[in-house]
């Protein structure tokens, strides 16, 4: 339905989830910092190097895993501080406040590792905090991903998947698990077949999970890219997905998919033993993108139309997430007006507005955000400081 000018002057209503407050000690280049955010849309700008990625990066850090860098802890604790980090975050989740506490410190042995709390209780796992927030990005480092390797197309697709399904997370963690464990034991000639068995089992039922996870996934992400493609600046991508077992049937009841699985792990043993690796599986899935429009690899549009689609793509798994989980994903966008023109970037102020997300960008130039007036919370980033502009 076409917006009238009475709906583009009212306000809209907060994000359903959204942090109020960030609070660092000893994280990256901050000494201690404290930041309340106030609006839909907070832009960071300042000089290269000011440490803008920094704070979106600690924000990534309220979902599962090592955050939008992928990086090691150590490299996340600032050079001659206490020796870990300190990471505080206040959240509005569907009119609830909640306190999330993540910090690393190093045990006895000198090893880091990294504790979770939610409101002073300690998280058995990473997955709760999906309970609070999904946490969706874009960065720089991103723009390689349809011509780079399969593991991080692969790597993406799963972030994707995992914030409409939590449950995916631990189910690779595990099937990565039992085929390390399986690998071991044929590269030290243990074949013993009740061990085998067993891990087989294991990897037939989680990597068949992790393959129609990963189906379903991209069939409602084909239905919301179709949803948005009449309203949306960005090209429509198409998505199709190879499941890592070749030409096997995945249609089919699971538990015949799992036997069958099972049977080709049990005849690959002594392949997979000469080659070093499980040859099969779920961890030799890829993500294959189409610009819709031209019918052509995403891999061979040019950088323009490639950082285009996947806009479009991050845009559409906000809008699923949100359909999915019943909350409003907060959206990282690292460096995000830099290579868009004036009206394309304009364009895409207006439309994530209307998803109703909390976004936080980054830029070098305060003016990367004038478009969108004064609907931003606008914070200068200077050397481990931020203040209001």
């Amino acid at each position: 339905m076409p917006q009238t000018a009475d709906d583009a002057t009212a306000p809209r209503p907060a994000p359903a989830v959204r942090a109020t407050s960030l609070r660092l000690a000893d994280f990256r280049n901050y000494d201690s910092v404290a930041i309340g955010f106030e609006r839909a849309f907070v832009a960071f700008f300042g000089e290269n190097g000011a440490g803008k990625t920094n704070l979106i990066e600690a924000l990534s850090l309220l979902s599962p895993g090592r955050g939008l860098r992928r990086a090691t802890y150590g490299d996340m604790i600032r050079q001659g501080g206490s020796g870990g980090f300190h990471l505080r975050a206040a959240i509005s989740s569907v009119g609830n406040p909640t306190e999330i506490v993540t910090q690393v410190r190093p045990d006895p042995g000198g090893i880091l590792s990294r504790t979770v709390k939610i409101d002073e209780t300690p998280a058995r796992t990473g997955d709760e905090l999906l309970e609070i927030a999904r946490v969706l990005w874009l960065t720089p480092a991103m723009d390689g991903l349809f011509t780079g390797p399969a593991g991080d197309r692969r790597r993406f697709l799963d972030r994707m998947v995992l914030a409409v399904d939590p449950g995916h997370g631990r189910r690779a963690a595990d099937f990565e698990r039992a085929m390390r464990s399986r690998n071991k034991l044929l590269s030290d000639n243990r074949l013993d077949d009740s061990w085998l068995s067993g891990l087989e089992a294991q990897m037939a039922e989680l990597g068949v999970a992790m393959a129609l996870a990963r189906a379903d996934f991209i069939r409602m992400m084909a239905e919301m890219i179709a949803r948005g493609a009449a309203d949306s600046p960005f090209p429509a991508a198409r998505l199709a997905l190879s499941s890592g077992y070749d030409d096997l049937d995945l249609s089919g009841p699971a538990l015949d998919v799992e036997d069958a699985v099972r049977g080709r792990l049990r005849a690959a043993r002594y392949v997979d033993r000469s080659a070093g690796r499980t040859r099969e599986g779920a961890h030799r899935a890829d993500l294959q993108v189409i610009h819709a429009a031209k019918e052509m690899p995403a891999a061979l549009a040019s950088t323009g139309e490639q950082k285009a689609l996947l806009i479009g793509l991050v845009l559409a798994h906000a809008r699923l997430t949100a359909a999915v989980s019943g909350l409003s994903p907060i959206l990282l966008l690292d460096e995000i007006a830099a290579h868009l023109d004036p009206g394309r970037r304009a364009a895409l102020f207006d439309l994530v507005e209307t998803l109703g997300v909390q976004t936080f960008m980054t830029g070098t130039d305060a003016s990367l955000f004038d478009a969108l007036g004064d609907r931003a919370q606008m914070l200068r980033v200077s050397a481990g400081r931020v203040e209001p502009a």
